[in-house]
């Protein structure tokens, strides 16, 4: 992996670190009890999306243990998803010792300087209405210490006085890739802070809103490299003008985010060196970016 510079870094890799199904594609189907996931992934990437922060906050424990993990990649940063008790529950209004809670759990990535970003990411059904504009721009108040990325899936946000706003308070905003149906966000490469921020959650258009299907097969998609190829283009023209951008592959089912996550570093010029011997096996076409990295290699190399 390829060392990067703080000035205009961009960082890819996938969110999140365990699925059941990564076991024995990504990592060893009998990975020793020293090793961790995240051993794996901060070799190959310098960032990966923290997903549990959605479901609950983060024992400070946790991320401790993390930091521990990535020690060897000075380069290597976290972002992490907001809690969805703010983002996806507005039944009651969060309390002071909610957010408390969440921060509590973030300040060792903070503190060690380990925390690109903090992800709020809303749902398609989060449309943009007066009710909607208030809470969003209550919470941005409230977590306003934090360096934040917005999401939003709904095309009613697309309007210039959402990004205007953004941008007059250091607010990034997420660029995605989602299936195109009606309603939805189409591809972008906006950029309202220092801060760039894309994220692709595959194109399974089928499994997108379908509620008889498990909720995996909803990321269940394999981005085929002419369909890759518009967001590297993206994603490099953002870490042109953005101080740190975070480029992350949400299509995690059987492994397909570390693939495509391989393949958007190898579009920047940044090929693996080795990706995982199972890996490859299920995804032949991995192969070519290993021999990219050989013939990059300079004269000597090991």
């Amino acid at each position: 992996m390829s060392s990067i510079g703080e000035a205009h870094a961009v960082r890819v890799g996938p969110a999140g670190w365990s699925y059941a199904d990564w076991k024995g594609l990504v990592y060893p189907a009998r990975m020793p009890r020293s090793s961790h996931a995240l051993d794996f992934i901060s070799a190959w990437f310098d960032t990966v999306e923290i997903n549990v922060s959605f479901y609950r906050p983060l024992p400070p424990g946790h991320a401790r243990a993390w930091l521990e993990r990535v020690a060897g990649n000075p380069h290597f940063r976290f972002t992490a998803k907001l809690w969805q008790r703010f983002t996806h529950e507005s039944e009651t209004a969060p309390s002071q010792a909610d957010v408390a809670l969440f921060l509590h759990g973030l300040e060792p990535l903070l503190e060690a300087g380990a925390l690109g970003a903090v992800l709020m990411q809303f749902p398609w059904s989060f449309r943009r209405t007066p009710e909607n504009r208030r809470r969003l721009a209550a919470l941005i108040a409230t977590f306003k210490t934090l360096p934040l990325a917005v999401e939003v899936r709904h095309d009613s946000w697309l309007c210039a006085e959402f990004f205007e706003g953004l941008s007059a308070q250091d607010v990034a905003f997420c660029n995605i890739d989602q299936p195109l149906l009606a309603g939805c966000i189409s591809p972008s490469e906006r950029l309202t802070s220092p801060l760039g921020y894309a994220r692709l959650h595959g194109r399974n258009a089928p499994a997108w809103f379908a509620t008889n299907l498990p909720s995996y097969e909803r990321y269940n998609y394999l981005y085929a490299p002419d369909e890759l190829q518009p967001w590297t283009a993206r994603i490099q023209s953002i870490g042109t003008q953005a101080k740190s951008t975070y480029a992350i592959t949400n299509n995690h089912f059987e492994g397909k985010a570390v693939v495509n996550a391989f393949e958007i570093l190898a579009g920047l010029g940044r090929p693996p060196a080795k990706v995982p011997a199972e890996l490859l096996h299920r995804y032949p076409r991995l192969a070519g970016l290993i021999e990219r990295a050989t013939t990059a290699a300079p004269a000597g190399a090991a």
